[in-house]
């Protein structure tokens, strides 16, 4: 392991934002995180996985560990179904194009989410009607205070729409160091419960899609309304989903009745976000080089030079706006480093 010094993390987040790290360590193995951790030359550690969905609004003061632990292992598997061992540093939509490689159905629709797998389970991530728990089967992470290894179950990690126990009870006292998944080998179950994933296989006439289709639909649609981090500095979506009474829904239908939205429950409705955005005013708008994405009001990027407080700025400016605008509050999906 070699511990560099003012160590630019421009590389190591999505948003090409240019903060500094006190210290950096790459670790490459369950041991490394285990000796690093029990290292009390640094006491101050921060956690970094892929940087997809972090927000870095200064540098940071700490020995920076960057999760890089390699490898996808099949644990167990039958005629039906395989799990897969899949480590904290792999990149996620490598990881997907690894099991659509091999036919294993069931991260399809998440094709194409940024980042890492060890994260995947903080955020509960998911999109176009999958979330990671819906293939979850456990994890394990090094608990901080003894260097210990752990398993958590499905159960344990209290998933929650964008949440986890890890965001609540377990913030900051566990590293994720590998994910197990379960995934079907046949018999896929094909979702394509989000219109936009039907209307791409329509344009292309696909009337009994594979999963490498719903991928491959998914991909298109992400491509078209999502900016490649590479090309443009952004975290994907910045803001949660907010989700409403039946009560308040009620009201905010009566006076928005074109607004689009998703049941819940009997009692509770989720508005998408970047319709609100949109609508008071701000799809497109720039402010220096802090600005809300051309073609999807839920992403803010950096178009160059932005620094971390002039997007948080900008999230700040948007979640006022939204308020007086609807009545509710929209809260960022990203981490905030600050």
């Amino acid at each position: 392991m070699q511990i560099h010094e003012n160590y630019s993390l421009k590389d190591y987040n999505t948003f090409g934002l240019d903060a500094k790290a006190r210290f950096f360590v790459a670790i490459n193995s369950v041991a490394e995180l285990q000796r690093i951790l029990a290292d009390n030359s640094y006491p101050n550690k921060f956690i970094l996985g892929g940087g997809s969905n972090m927000l870095i609004t200064q540098d940071i003061n700490a020995l920076v560990i960057h999760i890089n632990i390699k490898g996808i292992f099949i644990e167990n598997e039958d005629d039906s179904r395989v799990e897969l061992k899949v480590m904290a540093g792999e990149n996620w939509h490598e990881m997907v194009l690894w099991t659509l490689e091999r036919d294993f159905g069931g991260l399809e629709n998440m094709s194409l989410i940024p980042g890492n797998t060890g994260t995947a389970p903080v955020q509960n991530i998911g999109a176009y009607g999958v979330e990671l728990k819906d293939v979850f089967v456990g994890c394990e992470a090094i608990r901080r205070a003894d260097q210990e290894l752990v398993y958590f179950s499905k159960e344990d990690c209290r998933f929650g729409y964008r949440d986890s126990f890890f965001k609540n009870e377990g913030k900051d006292k566990y590293v994720i160091t590998s994910i197990i998944l379960r995934l079907t080998k046949k018999n896929h179950a094909i979702n394509t419960s989000y219109g936009a994933i039907n209307e791409e296989l329509e344009r292309n006439h696909c009337k009994s899609p594979t999963i490498k289709d719903i991928s491959n639909a998914v991909i298109t649609i992400r491509n078209s309304k999502l900016p490649n981090p590479k090309e443009l500095g952004n975290s994907g979506s910045f803001f949660k989903n907010p989700v409403i009474s039946k009560e308040v829904f009620e009201e905010f239908i009566a006076k928005y009745p074109e607004a689009p939205f998703y049941k819940v429950s009997e009692e509770a409705y989720k508005i998408p976000a970047g319709w609100l955005i949109e609508q008071s005013g701000f799809k497109g708008k720039r402010f220096g080089d802090a600005g809300v994405h051309v073609k999807q009001a839920l992403v803010l990027v950096n178009y160059g030079s932005a620094t971390g407080n002039d997007i948080l700025n900008l999230a700040h400016m948007i979640i006022e706006e939204v308020r007086i605008k609807f009545g509710f509050t929209i809260e960022p999906e990203v981490n905030l480093i600050k």
